[in-house]
């Protein structure tokens, strides 16, 4: 079993020979982005690889912006997947894997970026060699000026964090480490492996499937390197700009409570899960624009009078008054913490099955958090309420000496 260093540096990677190249499937999603795909098949086109260890699937979501002929006409190589409609991230790079020829290894790469020539054999590199089972690579900008994420960790109750994001490339993001996950969009992973654990969770359709597979992964017993080497360019949220926010935010609320419910060992959960529960409750009520001093009997100055017209006027008034508009995103935020605790059975189900895989020790694992106790909200309540559970149920001396000074995302 792989013991970790205190500096979580990974195994120092060397370029593949020729002779050593696996064989690849090379995984890509498109939903309406035919402007990213010359950018994207251009760049794959010219990689440093032999092409017939190269399988490369375009699973297309349901696009309606002419995408397939363009793939039809200009790059035929390219196997591609149509769906009638959107099956996510997850789904839609399951349904790749699916069709896949047999790989050795499997990569996923997002339709908004170039990569480097040697990208490829730098990233499966240390898979090919044992020294990892999944990797990831060093995103920057499109310009190459600022970082998108060199490697990952997240907070104690599943906030990603995207090492370096928006930082320039400083000689520390130059080294090698072991991660907590790879981005789901510059990755790859073995391909036994992602069988073995059952792939992206279909369940969390966007958002977070890398995390938790990541994770997941670190908990049955296997290990995610970074590879800074590997080096590719991206539109940072080129799709996710056009859905409504609210439908967003329901995703990343909800996929990081999953993750940790189906992560942590049975004792830190109960830890994590009410104090999780807490901090979701009050980000909600954040995002709701309710004003309180409403609801407050307190507040209220004399009665309303009694009488036949009297009272039909006040109910009149209640029945117009008894309806509370909240914003978008507070009841997106309500109704992602239903998702979870609304199916409860469920989801306990799904934990005992991944728990009773576990070849890991949370002990292990948590320093890939980077920022265990990073703080989401400026809201004075809401970090006083963070600050106190925290000590009061034990994730203070849980996480101690854990925090690596990583800065969160902007």
């Amino acid at each position: 079993m792989l013991h970790l260093s205190s500096d979580l540096s990974g195994p120092k990677v060397t370029p593949l020979k020729d002779s050593e190249l696996p064989r690849l499937t090379i995984v890509i999603l498109n939903w309406n982005g035919r402007h990213h795909l010359d950018g994207c098949f251009e760049s794959l086109g010219g990689a440093d690889y032999e092409r017939a260890k190269l399988d490369v699937i375009l699973v297309d979501n349901g696009s309606d912006d002419g995408s397939q002929m363009h793939m039809a006409k200009t790059h035929q190589w390219v196997r591609v997947i149509q769906n009638e409609r959107n099956l996510g991230f997850a789904g839609g790079c399951n349904q790749g894997v699916a069709n896949a020829n047999a790989p050795d290894i499997l990569v996923f790469l997002n339709n908004d970026l170039r990569i480097e020539p040697d990208f490829l054999r730098n990233l499966v590199a240390p898979i090919v060699r044992g020294q990892a089972h999944a990797a990831g690579g060093l995103m920057q900008s499109w310009d190459g000026t600022k970082i998108d994420s060199a490697g990952g960790g997240m907070n104690f109750h599943g906030i990603g964090i995207m090492r370096g994001y928006k930082k320039p490339v400083t000689p520390e993001y130059e080294q090698p480490r072991w991660t907590l996950f790879a981005c789901g969009g510059a990755m790859a992973m073995r391909a036994d492996v992602y069988q073995a654990l059952g792939g992206f969770d279909n369940r969390f359709f966007a958002y977070y499937e890398d995390v938790d597979l990541g994770w997941r992964s670190w908990v049955q017993g296997y290990q995610t390197c970074y590879v800074p080497s590997a080096r590719c360019y991206h539109h940072l949220s080129s799709t996710s700009r056009r859905v409504p926010p609210e439908r967003l935010r329901l995703l990343q609320v909800r996929n990081p409570m999953l993750a940790c419910l189906k992560n942590y060992d049975d004792a830190n959960f109960a830890k994590v899960f009410p104090v999780m529960l807490a901090l979701a409750n009050r980000r909600a009520f954040l995002a709701s624009g309710i004003d309180r001093e409403g609801f407050r009997i307190e507040k209220m100055v004399g009665l309303p009078k009694v009488g036949r017209w009297q009272d039909l006027r006040r109910r009149l008034r209640k029945a117009r008054a008894a309806k509370q508009p909240i914003d978008k995103i507070g009841a997106a935020d309500l109704i992602a913490i239903d998702d979870v605790i609304g199916d409860w059975k469920h989801w306990m189900g799904i934990r005992a099955e991944l728990q009773a895989k576990r070849k890991r020790p949370d002990a292990e694992i948590l320093r890939l958090f980077l920022r265990p106790h990073w703080c989401v909200e400026g809201d004075a309540a809401y970090k006083n309420l963070q600050a106190d559970l925290s000590e009061r149920f034990g994730l203070n001396a849980l996480f101690d000496g854990l925090e690596s000074g990583e800065d969160p995302p902007a």
